[in-house]
């Protein structure tokens, strides 16, 4: 009867832990954690990330053996940008001039345009090789204080949205953006982040009432040439796009992405692109450039946003998505510890520390082994949690006394 009693409560806490809105939180932490230390699976994306201003700019003449990537300027050398992290008009203008020999279809830019004064005379050689792109997504960001003395911009939306607009993060008023000249050649995209995760990445933002895409999203539909009025949305659960294909979204527009995801693609230096530009060999790894998705950062500059566009641009492009288990897993493990909880009280109190410590440990491994295979995540909190409670009633569970055998006295031999 007690260790029933004992598996009703473990049973009634799991109940009430997994109701309670803190628990997906925590278990957002504990899906970072395994996204983290998971490494990334499927196959080659179309993805190639170029960081701008990682190392000064080394220029190599042909006649010159082929530098290091990693080679320094001299101390004395003034390398455009190395100030701090901020990136001049003319490294980007390289970037572009050194790409579009091999005539790229897309380039998406992820820092924000915005030039210091003294660069200002560079502007114009950053805007003649931009205007030479075919598709160019430039960054931006909203607000919801504008100013009330600018008149709002009017950004186009999608038109087959359904469910609950007001989920998603709103916004009013554009807070930054280019300059209208490379406004008129680009199409922008949005980087606000809603949250610190490192796992959730917007695709769609509110503002103004119309569903916009966020920057990773308009990359994504720009280089898969798909126009906005044959995506269908249902908000909170996916983005249907042509050919039968569905991106799985949480109530808020974002989508849970595998940080490591953008080691599916291809990563550079600025050094690295414009040595392997000016080398042109015949098998250069630049000439599939035509059919990729080329990403611009600047990882040195302190207002560049955090690293996780590209792991969202690899995710759309693989059509690998993270999805939880079903719930009749969550059914299954708490009956499986309220089975074993009817039978800790009868352990020993080091066996059942010995036997916790296994379960995380077992716990965990699965976690890792289902989610690197299956691109499926476990829950943690509440399996562990109710775990961990189970060992601590156990633990102080009274144990039963065991009862001293009666011995047999042998009667005494008789007398002679």
């Amino acid at each position: 009867m007690q260790r029933l009693l004992l598996a009703i409560v473990i049973v009634l806490a799991a109940l009430l832990l997994a109701r309670d809105p803190y628990v997906e939180k925590a278990d957002g932490f504990f899906l970072d954690w395994l996204l983290r230390n998971t490494p990334a699976s499927g196959e080659h994306v179309p993805l190639t990330v170029v960081e701008i201003g990682a190392a000064p700019i080394v220029e190599t003449q042909p006649s010159q053996k082929a530098a290091q990537p990693s080679q320094k300027a001299p101390p004395d050398s003034t390398a455009p940008g190395d100030n701090g992290g901020a990136v001049s008009p003319l490294e980007f203008a390289l970037f572009f001039q050194a790409i579009l020999d091999f005539k790229p279809t897309i380039v998406a830019v992820e820092p924000l345009l915005k030039w210091r004064e003294r660069d200002r005379n560079q502007e114009q050689v950053f805007l003649d090789q931009a205007m030479r792109v075919p598709k160019l997504v430039l960054s931006a960001e909203l607000t919801s204080t504008p100013d009330p003395d600018v008149p709002p911009t009017e950004i186009p939306g999608f038109v087959q949205v359904s469910g609950r607009r007001g989920d998603l993060p709103t916004y009013t008023g554009v807070q930054r953006q280019p300059d209208e000249d490379l406004r008129l050649v680009s199409s922008l995209g949005y980087i606000n982040l809603s949250g610190e995760s490192a796992t959730r990445v917007p695709l769609l933002f509110n503002y103004r009432g119309e569903v916009i895409p966020a920057f990773a999203m308009q990359a994504f539909l720009t280089w898969a040439r798909i126009p906005m009025s044959e995506v269908q949305i249902q908000i909170g659960s996916h983005i249907a796009l042509p050919g039968g294909r569905r991106i799985p979204i949480d109530w808020d527009g974002s989508l849970r992405v595998d940080p490591n995801a953008s080691k599916l693609g291809r990563r550079f230096s600025l050094n690295e692109l414009l040595l392997l530009a000016q080398q042109r060999q015949q098998n250069s790894p630049l000439q599939s450039l035509h059919d990729e998705l080329i990403l611009a950062r600047t990882p040195t500059n302190p207002l560049s946003p955090p690293d996780v566009f590209a792991a969202a641009i690899a995710t759309l492009q693989s059509n690998h998505f993270t999805r939880r288990v079903s719930v009749v897993f969550d059914c299954a493990v708490i009956l499986l510890i309220a089975f074993l909880g009817s039978r800790a009280v009868r352990a020993s109190r080091v066996d059942l520390l010995l036997g916790l410590i296994a379960f995380t440990a077992a716990y965990c491994l699965i976690a890792f082994m289902i989610i690197s295979r299956y691109a499926i995540w476990i829950p943690g909190l509440v399996p562990l949690g109710t775990a961990w409670l189970l060992g601590i009633l156990a633990f102080a569970w009274p144990r039963p006394k065991h009862r001293a055998e009666p011995t047999e006295i042998a009667a005494s031999p008789p007398a002679p």
